[in-house]
């Protein structure tokens, strides 16, 4: 795909991953909608800011209508980006941290995609990237409820995919290894550090993505840090 001049909405555009991909879209001379609860720090003429809780079909209902009237509606990048984890054993996981994973991890990807797709469909091309977990493959000690809810992106994303495929519309589903991101700050047991993949790595992934010929679909792509405890 030809990126300049595309419309793109990103989710959880703050920090990490979702930082990084919209500087990398930005450079593509993509225009791009970030959706978030913060605003990032980029000042760009083609990069606009629409303040989003993702937990909630109300505010991204409104983020959508916000974003068709200043951009377009013809949006045909989604990056599904956003996403929440906490580190609890299963039986003392707290009932509100489980419901804002599922909240955020799960129903946010429907709450953003069921607005974007109906038109993707009648453009008959657009590609959605889904930012999952290598939890999404393997069960992890102390993040049961984390790795349910990207178990269940994962299902999701599988599903949308052979779904919008017939539409013209590619659905990707990335699962990074531990990233250098804020992502750990919540978590005692596990630093951010050197070791990991770095954001950049994983948005020059997405970008790799996108610029795919238009017959050709990644599905899946699983990243990993090369040595995640250092040299021997």
């Amino acid at each position: 795909m030809e990126l300049k001049g595309k419309l793109a909405v990103v989710t959880g555009v703050s920090r990490g991953i979702g930082y990084s991909t919209v500087k990398d879209l930005l450079e593509e001379g993509v225009i791009v909608a970030g959706w978030g609860r913060t605003a990032p720090d980029i000042q760009h003429d083609n990069f606009h800011f629409f303040s989003t809780d993702i937990r909630k079909a109300a505010s991204v209902l409104n983020a959508y209508k916000e974003t068709v009237s200043r951009i377009g509606a013809n949006i045909e990048i989604l990056i599904n980006n956003a996403g929440v984890g906490f580190y609890y054993s299963f039986e003392e996981t707290p009932l509100d941290k489980m419901q804002e994973m599922f909240e955020t991890n799960v129903f946010g990807i429907y709450y953003v995609s069921q607005q974007i797709i109906p038109n993707m469909k009648k453009l008959e091309r657009g590609h959605i990237i889904n930012i999952a977990s290598i939890a999404a493959t393997n069960g992890i000690e102390g993040m049961s409820a984390y790795c349910g809810t990207k178990y269940a992106l994962r299902g999701i994303s599988l599903s949308m995919m052979k779904e919008l495929r017939i539409f013209g519309i590619k659905v990707t589903t990335v699962y990074p290894g531990s990233v250098k991101t804020n992502f750990f700050d919540s978590m005692d047991v596990i630093t951010a550090n050197d070791n990991m993949m770095m954001p950049e790595d994983i948005s020059s992934t997405i970008l790799h993505v996108l610029k795919t010929p238009q017959n050709y679909l990644l599905a899946e792509v699983e990243a990993r840090p090369l040595q995640p405890k250092g040299k021997k």
